[in-house]
């Protein structure tokens, strides 16, 4: 392994997570003279800042130009943990909370003792309204251990309402944590629905909305792009070799050519489009209307997590001219919906923010193509090198049980049956990975427990990435610009590097918030305390944030 001078100074510009030890939330001081009416918090899954700088000159008049240039906009904001994906994101935004407290170190994981698998918002004793659901398909915010702003503001404000919607499940349901209501877009039916964690039966508007039926109307719509041919030079043409099957070219039929009517297929081909997110914000008014949120003195919040972005990069990458679209797409979105904001609220009763539950790195055939070291590895291939050392060592095959949440997890059953220490056989596994070319960096469970690595590279963000009862033996990170293979995915994300940890932190509200650039570092883990303050509540018991410099002079 390379030595850690030489490591800082080859890799120190893409290691810009979060380094400062978690500190204790500060206590809010007094409320403001009026609180905002109702909190809604835009969360753009897959957003990186570099997005945002990059196609600033093409956004509408007041969409993203809303926060750019009449908000605060903090350029500098990070997630200060190294496995940077979907559930752990969402956990943080309004926890203040990551994973080495929520619980949530991922979007699903191996259960350490039995096993068995577990998603980040899975409950198997919950059920969709409405919907058939599978024996483990349930979802709840269960396994989320720490409380959010909005558990918070209703335990001392019970008439207040908070309200998650999402394309997916965690993006509705972690924000809204144990005390809230969440809503997700069912790929069966184009509809969306709640569990019964949170009721028996839906609110008359929900059941309106969806009898309309209103994701068919885009069956055998085209997604078109919004600006001529000449204003995507900046981003990758479509249709390049390395999209895979579904191919990647604007204008794109929703529907294949053979779809007599719209169904299941239809519905999850609409979550890689900008369909899903009008949907989400059409499903979002109702919402605004049918709860009457903003309408009275108990503050509430609206939690709306766009997921197509994601779906875009994943599948075609953010340097495609489809995720360039989609953004400028997104924005139009944000001005409509800012619009009816302002006409049904009011501009002066609202606190808006925006974020991002992570970033997203090149594909690895745009890294290379400039030059740099990229690839992709299979975690099968890193499992088998783990368990070759381990076997040379110590005469037993198959140590290494799996992978889980980027950590190897060991098999306990059979450490029990060899009588052998499992910390000495996770640091046989770690250096048999930071061996590996793809490697950046491992540490052990002790390590991580016990923090006798402080200082070294990455060691805090992993620290932060890491949870005790759930996380696994020996948790790693791949080199910059290198991935996971995927059967489904071209470009990811989950790494402690800036193209993933640095994210928009965008507010609005002239009443509450400063107007300008912020060039101050910040972490995602401050929204939580700086909405506490708005809303004269405490923040979340586990938060790790400070408050963010907005107050107006």
């Amino acid at each position: 392994m390379k030595p850690a001078n030489a490591f800082l100074r080859r890799w120190a510009p893409l290691l810009l997570a979060a380094t400062l030890s978690a500190c204790t939330a500060v206590a809010p001081t007094q409320p403001p003279a009026a609180r905002p009416k109702l909190v809604v918090l835009f969360v753009i899954d897959g957003l990186p800042q570099r997005q945002v700088t990059a196609y600033r000159d093409q956004l509408a008049p007041d969409g993203f130009a809303r926060f750019l240039e009449r908000g605060a906009a903090f350029e500098q904001a990070h997630y200060g943990y190294a496995f940077t994906v979907t559930g752990a994101g969402h956990a943080t935004v309004l926890s203040g909370a990551y994973p080495h407290r929520s619980g949530i170190i991922g979007n699903e994981w191996l259960d350490i003792a039995s096993g068995k698998p577990m998603y980040c918002a899975g409950d198997d004793t919950a059920s969709y309204i409405g919907h058939r659901t599978g024996a483990l398909d349930g979802t709840s915010p269960r396994n989320l251990k720490v409380e959010t702003v909005g558990d918070v503001l209703r335990r001392l404000e019970p008439r207040s309402k908070v309200i998650g919607i999402s394309g997916k499940d965690r993006g509705a349901i972690l924000p809204a944590g144990k005390a809230g209501t969440a809503y997700m877009y069912m790929t069966s039916s184009g509809q969306f629905a709640s569990t019964t964690y949170y009721m028996q039966q839906h609110p008359a508007w929900v059941n309106a909305f969806n009898a309309a039926k209103p994701a068919d109307r885009f069956f055998k719509t085209e997604w078109k792009p919004l600006l001529a041919e000449t204003a995507y030079a900046r981003s990758l043409p479509d249709g390049q070799p390395w999209f895979g099957p579904r191919g990647g070219k604007l204008p794109m039929l929703m529907g294949t050519a053979a779809d007599e009517a719209p169904g299941p297929n239809y519905y999850s081909a609409l979550l890689r489009s900008p369909f899903a997110d009008v949907l989400t914000l059409d499903f979002a008014r109702a919402a605004i209307a049918g709860e009457q949120l903003g309408a009275d003195d108990a503050p509430d919040i609206l939690s709306v997590s766009l997921s197509g972005h994601d779906y875009v990069n994943h599948q075609w990458s953010a340097e495609s001219r489809l995720s360039h679209d989609h953004l400028l797409q997104l924005d139009r979105m944000l001005q409509a919906f800012f619009a009816d904001l302002d006409r049904t609220v009011g501009r002066d009763n609202y606190v808006a923010v925006l974020t991002a539950d992570h970033g997203f790195m090149p594909a690895p055939e745009v890294s290379q193509s400039r030059g740099l070291d990229a690839g992709r590895v299979q975690g099968s291939q890193l499992l088998a090198t783990v368990n070759t050392a381990l076997e040379q060592r110590f005469g037993v095959p198959k140590l290494a049980a799996s992978l889980s949440a980027s950590a190897i997890v060991l098999d306990r059953k059979l450490l029990a049956e060899r009588a052998l220490d499992a910390e000495a056989v996770a640091r046989i596994a770690r250096d048999a990975l930071a061996a590996h070319p793809a490697i950046a960096a491992a540490y052990t469970r002790g390590e991580l427990a016990g923090g006798s690595r402080a200082g070294a590279p990455m060691f805090e963000q992993m620290r932060r990435t890491w949870h005790r009862d759930v996380s696994g033996d020996v948790q790693y990170a791949l080199k910059p610009y290198w991935m996971h293979g995927s059967s489904t995915n071209i470009a990811t994300h989950g790494s402690p590097y800036e193209y993933d940890t640095n994210v928009p932190i965008l507010m609005w509200g002239p009443r509450w918030v400063k107007a300008g650039p912020v060039a101050t570092r910040v972490e995602v883990a401050d929204i939580a305390p700086t909405l506490a303050g708005l809303l004269g509540v405490p923040p979340p018991g586990g938060s790790e944030g400070r408050p963010l410099p907005i107050a107006p002079r």
